[in-house]
Formats: structure tokens, C-alpha cells, sequence
């Protein structure tokens, strides 16, 4: 399984070039399978965006995640599991967004696709794919 950052998810939702080949072929493989998760904390930030106008949705948030969920992405929800993974993540920037998403990845045992460098700089076993490539 593979988890989408947020900024991912909207890339590979809206097919905007920034997402590379790599990263899209890979998306494009498990999709269907429905190995292509997002956590739910993304639909916040992507909510919080979006109020600001720093992304535009086709649709009001709730039903644009309604249509990312039907079209086969999971998500994966926050429990105390994962706020709490999230707390001994040492090294990883302070952003707690950034830092349940990476904790939700390594508690499910899923790689990250991200192009955010702090997170794929980060010292850590954590399977990793850049967005980018």
C-alpha cells in the first residue's frame, strides 16, 4: 500500500503535471487494486486550502472527498495508534499534518509518496517515493 501526501492527492486527483511519471505509473498501478491510501487529516488540510483559496476544488470539499473515496482511494483514519506514532517520530519537522501522515504510512507499514523535501530528507526507514520523479 502506498499513502499520497496531501499535496499528492490533489496532484494525482486533478492530473497536474508536477506529479512525475514515476510516482504517477505507480499511483496508476495500485489504484485499482485499491492499494492507494490517503489519511483522513489530508481532507482537513485539503478543506483548510481550499477556505484560504490556496487550492481550488471542483466541489465543496465534503463531496470532492465523497468522489476521491468512490473512485477507490482508502482512508485511513486517525486512532490513538497513530497520534500517538506520531509522537516519537524524532527528527521529523514539527508540522503535526506532516507528522500524522508519516505516522498513519509507518503504522499501517505503507511507503509515502511526497515531493516535500524535510519528509523525504527525514533519517528513517520509512519507505519513501518523490512525487517529483
Amino acid at each position: 500500500m502506498i499513502v499520497l501526501d496531501t499535496h499528492v492527492l490533489i496532484w494525482a486527483v486533478a492530473g497536474e503535471r508536477k506529479l512525475g511519471r514515476k510516482a504517477s505509473a505507480l499511483i496508476d498501478k495500485l489504484w485499482p487494486a485499491g492499494h492507494v491510501a490517503v489519511t483522513a487529516i489530508s481532507f482537513w488540510e485539503i478543506g483548510v486550502l481550499a477556505a484560504r483559496g490556496r487550492v481550488k476544488l471542483p466541489l465543496p470539499v465534503r463531496e470532492w472527498r465523497q468522489e476521491v473515496l468512490n473512485a477507490g482511494v482508502n482512508e485511513l483514519q486517525l486512532d490513538g495508534g497513530v497520534v500517538l506514532r506520531a509522537l516519537d517520530l524524532v527528527g521529523l519537522p514539527e508540522d503535526p499534518a506532516d507528522r500524522f501522515i508519516v505516522a498513519t504510512a509507518l503504522v499501517y507499514g505503507a511507503a509515502l509518496i511526497t515531493a516535500d523535501e524535510k519528509l523525504l530528507d527525514w533519517r528513517n526507514a520509512l519507505e519513501r517515493h518523490d512525487a517529483r520523479l
